[in-house]
């Protein structure tokens, strides 16, 4: 914008006292709105760049999302125009740095949690238990720990929970909630984002909730039913 900005300024140095022509402003518009389109999607982390677009979800199956928001998932906040869900990565058991993107294909309830949050601790078991009864090829929890310091309490905690199915995901730099609190996906631990298998966030769940319920598995199967 810089660059143009002095061309411009050239330009009318140049010609003192003309005035631009109409087509000279309908070339600046459209390289002002070239700028801001790229500009747009660029995320603040690492540079990337991204589709932030319209997924194109059904406004039936968004309507049956709503409907079934509710109960023991009564808070998930239903997304009213989905986007692709914003890119973040993190750690596997294995130490593999894995991106969100990774799991397309599959509707992916991705949830952030720490040891020190008590509502995470409480709400841990019914995610494995969600993950047992319907975690596969095309469904998975994806529980991502957050904790900075005194990563040896992680496995204790999941210990504690009685945790036997969850894979095990982290960032010990807690990045990916910086990301999403920039985003304006998450404020709190924990929070919870579903997300459809192109990779469209469907809706946010701010605070616990009982993921092994009846109202859980339905909501998860719509999520699922959900195809490009």
């Amino acid at each position: 914008m810089a660059e143009l900005e002095n061309d411009r300024s050239g330009a009318l140095g140049k010609k003192s006292g003309s005035r631009l022509s109409g087509r000279t402003f309908a070339l600046a518009g459209v390289a002002c709105v070239a700028v801001a389109v790229v500009l747009y999607g660029i995320l603040a982390t690492g540079g990337k760049e991204t589709a932030n677009t319209d997924c194109g979800v059904s406004a039936t199956a968004m309507a049956e999302l709503q409907k079934l928001s509710q109960g023991h998932v009564a808070g998930l906040m239903v997304s009213k125009r989905p986007q692709r869900a914003t890119e973040i990565s993190f750690d596997g058991a294995d130490g593999v740095r894995r991106n969100l993107s990774d799991f397309r294909g599959k509707t992916v309830l991705l949830n952030l949690w720490a040891t020190w949050c008590l509502p995470c601790r409480a709400e841990m078991p019914a995610l494995d238990q969600l993950q047992a009864k319907r975690g596969g090829k095309d469904f998975e929890v994806v529980a991502v720990n957050i904790d900075t310091v005194r990563l040896e309490k992680r496995q204790a905690f999941l210990d504690e929970a009685g945790v036997k199915t969850l894979a095990f995901y982290a960032d010990p730099k807690a990045a990916v909630f910086q990301v999403l609190r920039q985003a304006g996906k998450v404020t709190g631990l924990p929070t919870t984002i579903l997300i459809d298998s192109r990779g469209c966030e469907l809706g946010v769940m701010a605070g616990p909730a009982e993921w092994a319920s009846d109202d859980a598995l339905k909501l998860i199967q719509a999520a699922a039913g959900i195809k490009s």
